[in-house]
């Protein structure tokens, strides 16, 4: 089933979506049918929505919202429910909501849909937020967190809900395994969701704040952080398999490591001098580690 796109008046096919509770007619034509019609309330009845996953709005980007229903009105309604006591909460529609207070509209056109369960209302704002691809990663993650925790959906449940398959709602739930600041960077856009899943391949905190640091001094692409963990995780092995290792040694091996974005090992002879060993993947990565080892 299509969704309505109640910004842009598109269609996409988006799992069951807001199509479930605004009629075709009714949104196209602005009529008013037996299912429920378009109606205007005062902004102050309503409420934002208590399930609402999204958490950051971009300022100017309201603003320009703003100007654009000072000069064009709410082209779409918004989608309440019935709180109990006369007045409503949303279900979508926030962006227009709080860009019409900013206009300083008083009153605006809505659609009520009764009666409506909280896993229906944060199930319907996941599915407009997404989209429209208004949630970073976290936020998302959240969501789909949300509905597995407190409302019983399996993960196959939700990728039906909101049109994704189980495998990409899996990989961001894990997301919500690392470390708080990493989540804050992904959530601001300093990382991206493939940065963190190739962060969940390490075992430790520790190990995870140490190639962060790496990540973000040397602003790494996701492939160099995959490679990166994989030669960290490596590097942990060799260390259990020879408890002896020169500690010099080692610590020389892991800042050419972190520097080179990949696997190096350093050998010494009894004779003294050694040999060092530098791991590549492939003809590109080969040609990336002479251009750095270049200075290029």
């Amino acid at each position: 089933m299509n969704v309505i796109d109640l910004e842009n008046n598109t269609r996409r096919g988006l799992g069951r979506g807001l199509s479930a509770l605004i009629p075709d007619d009714l949104v196209a034509e602005g009529t008013v049918n037996e299912a429920g019609g378009i109606q205007e309330v005062s902004l102050d009845r309503i409420t934002p929505n208590p399930e609402q996953p999204r958490k950051q709005f971009e300022p100017k980007a309201l603003k320009e919202l703003s100007q654009s229903i000072l000069e064009h009105g709410i082209l779409s309604p918004l989608v309440v429910h019935s709180d109990g006591n006369g007045d409503f909460i949303l279900i979508a529609g926030e962006r227009r909501l709080r860009a019409a207070g900013l206009a300083g509209l008083k009153n605006v056109p809505i659609i009520c849909r009764d009666p409506l369960s909280k896993a229906d209302q944060l199930e319907l704002a996941l599915v407009e937020n997404l989209q429209r691809e208004d949630l970073n990663p976290v936020e998302s993650a959240l969501g789909y967190a949300r509905l597995v925790e407190k409302y019983n959906y399996t993960q196959e449940q939700v990728a039906t809900k909101v049109g994704k398959d189980r495998a990409t709602v899996a990989n961001m739930l894990r997301l919500l395994k690392l470390p708080k600041d990493v989540l804050e960077l992904i959530a601001q856009g300093s990382l991206s969701a493939g940065h963190g899943k190739a962060l969940l391949g390490l075992n430790t905190a520790t190990d995870c704040k140490e190639i962060l640091r790496a990540v973000l001094a040397g602003g790494l692409s996701v492939r160099a952080t995959e490679r990166l963990v994989k030669a960290k995780v490596l590097s942990k092995k060799a260390a259990k398999k020879n408890p002896k290792e020169d500690k010099s040694l080692k610590y020389a091996s892991d800042v050419l490591t972190r520097v080179l974005s990949t696997q190096v090992k350093i050998q010494s002879r009894t004779k003294g001098g050694g040999k060092i060993t530098i791991e590549y993947f492939d003809g590109d990565d080969l040609n990336r580690l002479i251009s750095q080892l270049r200075g290029h």
